[in-house]
């Protein structure tokens, strides 16, 4: 009888150790690092179709640092698709001056999530200059 107590409080222990450490162990990642997971996952599985940049805009969220957009529009299997994308932290990549209305790009995009779209990663470049 004794034993079958003991080993009930030892996994309920155990339970509760592992359930603090799920819920207040582990590092949350940042905006930033799930923004360069996506890339990196788009830059390994996803389809490219032409697009066109629509437009860069400066946007200054407040209380946040300035963020740099980049829209952009494409179509696949015939619907239209219009997404942004932040390119604060890869402007050294691109020329944001040249980013004008109607230049054509090729974007990448989800097959499975054709919305989940970039133009612009560290390894691949879909800007047309």
């Amino acid at each position: 009888m004794f034993s079958i107590r003991f080993y009930s409080l030892l996994v309920g222990c155990a339970g509760a150790i592992i359930a603090a450490y799920f819920m207040f162990g582990r590092k949350k990642k940042t905006p930033a690092e799930l923004e360069r997971e996506r890339r990196e996952w788009l830059n390994q599985t996803g389809r490219i179709t032409d697009g066109t940049v629509i437009d860069v805009q400066e946007i200054t969220p407040n209380g946040h640092s300035a963020a740099t957009m980049l829209i952009f529009q494409y179509d696949v299997g015939g619907v239209s698709y219009e997404a942004s994308q932040d390119v604060t932290q890869l402007r050294q990549l691109i020329n944001l001056h040249s980013c004008r209305l109607g230049l054509p790009t090729s974007v990448r995009y989800d097959p499975q999530n054709p919305g989940n779209s970039m133009v612009v990663s560290e390894k691949w470049m879909g800007l047309r200059q």
